[in-house]
């Protein structure tokens, strides 16, 4: 009984656990709109239902296509990437250096025929890969056959598959030169990196990765042929040629491969001496691999000086900034305290990394990512702010993409009382005080999600500080805030007269409170917006009446029109009925 206890308890707490990691967050799941519903509701009725579901698997089966913009496709192409790298590097070792293929045969044997398998199954996979057609994946198998089969690449694969060892009948195991076709899959080995890069969240230490990637295979092959060349002509023959492997000292394998991967690393950078070549044909491959050389130095000298710059882009881009101003600073004799002040203050925006404009970034994405980004950054604060809670998610993406984002160092004033009124402010980080004249008297503590500032921008009927502030509004330290301007708001607004409604309802609030608010005004104002509101619904009213009489009289001509149909064809069938009465009559009359 304790088992079965502690069993239930188990499930009860597992399932308990997995409804809440897949609830989603209220806030996004109402600005994203009902498809999360909809997808949820559609899952339990699978879920519900087996029999339905075995078949939508079968279905799924015979119309399995993969999307190349999908993780599943990245993925595979990890697995496919590591046989070809190990093609790319091991294939031309072991056709040059012998004592490697012969030591391990039967390792070099699986290896090679768990690649072709990948290979193959690779093949099968691009016959199943997705492409776009006017914006959407097609799902026809005969178009994707079609796609893939009429390309090069497909040649190439074939080539690669060619069961071109079938000639160890003949030659033995140790030519795995046979196998040099494989090398033909290089191309998904280039996407797989290309993908990678795009989706790697440091691109430039990608690249340099990449980059002397690159570099080690081509020292790789080039060791590989120099030993292969050496071979060709006699070890020890000259001075150029590997040594003699009769000497213990270079006779074994990891001394061979050591040794010629020394030299071409030499030759391949030209910041070492080697030996002098001999042979007419030792000079003529001493050339080339300078040609090379030069070639691979001057590209890591471009790709990395390029990466390096890429790095620090943000850096000196930003110093560049700081050093203007303080060359103004400078020119225009501002005082040190000033100067002191304005340099903590850059130097807090790079220590904590606000230094770079989010709409910069952000300005060739179109409006929905871009608000999708914001609110997803932000999230935190928005779900903080009372204004944000029941707005609808269109009224929240204008606001969220009129946010400036502004920083203010300790001690100063976001506004002061009796300012003209011209943003509102959203509170991020930070703290504020709403301060006394004097500035040290505290009234009250703002903190992260608090807005303030509606009341000057909403121009409130009956406010007796009409546009102004109403209060001193001070920064404690450092603080972060979104500024919403109120020509912003008010264009924001006008489409969402419900959430204006709410902020003017709040200020009124606050201006009770404080004694600011002259009710005989407001009264009145309330009274002319009474009148208004009520021409508005009799318009609206009126407009609603006319589209039902439309709808009415478009419906009606319609009936209409099928009763016309009807009765011409009850007309033509009497008609009809009546000849065929008329000549039954005729014939009987004429027998008779």
């Amino acid at each position: 009984r304790i088992v079965r206890l502690v069993l239930v308890l188990r499930n009860w707490a597992s399932k308990s656990l997995h409804e809440e990691q897949q609830r989603p967050d209220p806030f996004l799941e109402r600005f994203q709109g009902p498809e999360l519903q909809t997808v949820a509701a559609s899952a339990g009725d699978n879920l519900e239902d087996e029999d339905t579901e075995e078949e939508n698997k079968k279905k799924k089966w015979q119309i399995f296509v993969v999307d190349p913009a999908g993780d599943w496709y990245y993925r595979w192409l990890a697995v496919i990437a590591v046989p070809v790298l190990y093609n790319w590097c091991l294939l031309v070792a072991r056709a040059c250096f012998s004592d490697l293929q012969k030591t391990y045969v039967v390792l070099w044997l699986v290896l090679d025929y768990l690649s072709d398998s990948i290979y193959i199954g690779d093949i099968v996979i691009r016959l199943r890969t997705g492409f776009l057609e006017q914006g959407l994946l097609v799902k026809d198998l005969k178009k994707l056959w079609d796609n893939y089969i009429h390309t090069l690449q497909f040649k190439l694969d074939v080539l690669s598959i060619l069961p071109t060892d079938l000639a160890y009948f003949a030659v033995g195991l140790h030519c795995p030169e046979l196998r040099f076709n494989r090398l033909l899959h290089f191309s998904r080995m280039f996407e797989f990196f290309s993908r990678t890069e795009t989706r790697t969240s440091h691109p430039n230490i990608f690249r340099i990765s990449n980059l002397v990637l690159y570099i080690l295979v081509i020292i790789h092959w080039n060791a590989c042929i120099y030993y292969a060349i050496s071979k060709a002509i006699g070890f020890g023959e000259d001075t150029w040629v590997y040594p003699n492997v009769t000497d213990p000292e270079y006779g074994y394998l990891t001394r061979e491969y050591v040794y010629c991967l020394y030299w071409s690393t030499l030759t391949l950078t030209t910041i070492g001496e080697t030996p002098p070549p001999v042979r007419d044909e030792e000079y003529l491959f001493v050339i080339f691999d300078f040609l090379i050389g030069v070639l691979i130095f001057a590209t890591i000298v471009g790709n990395v000086g390029s990466m390096i710059s890429n790095m620090n882009a943000t850096r000196a881009e930003f110093q560049a900034k700081i050093d203007a101003i303080k060359h103004y600073m400078q020119f225009r004799k501002v005082s040190k305290d000033m100067e002191t002040k304005v340099i903590k203050w850059f130097d807090y925006l790079w220590t904590n990394k606000k230094a770079v404009d989010e709409r910069e970034v952000l300005k060739n994405l179109p409006d929905k990512l871009r608000a999708e980004i914001a609110i997803n950054v932000h999230l935190e604060t928005l779900k903080k702010v009372r204004i944000f809670q029941d707005c609808e998610a269109g009224l929240l993406v204008e606001l969220v993409l009129k946010l400036r984002p502004q920083v203010f160092s300790p001690g100063d004033y976001i506004c002061r009382k009796g300012d003209i009124g011209k943003e509102m402010y959203i509170i991020k980080e930070g703290k504020l005080a709403v301060v006394a004249d004097d500035g040290m008297t505290q009234y009250a503590l703002l903190t992260a999600g608090g807005c303030f500032g509606e009341i000057s921008i909403l121009n409130i009927k009956g406010s007796k500080m009409g546009n102004r502030r109403t209060a001193n509004i001070r920064s404690l330290g450092y603080s972060d805030l979104f500024c919403l301007s109120k020509e912003d708001l008010m264009e924001a607004v006008t489409e969402y007269p419900d959430a204006k409604k709410v902020l003017e309802e709040r200020g009124r609030e606050i201006l009770i409170k404080e004694g600011l608010l002259d009710e005989s005004a407001a009264e009145a104002s309330t009274e002319g917006k009474s009148v208004e509101e009520k021409l508005d619904r009799l318009a609206l009213n009126l407009d609603v009446l006319h589209t039902r009489f439309g709808q009415l009289l478009t419906e009606y001509n319609d009936a209409h029109m099928k009763l016309k149909q009807r009765i011409t064809v009850l007309e033509s069938k009497m008609r009809q009925q009546d000849l065929e009465d008329l000549f039954s009559d005729s014939s009987d009359s004429l027998l008779e």
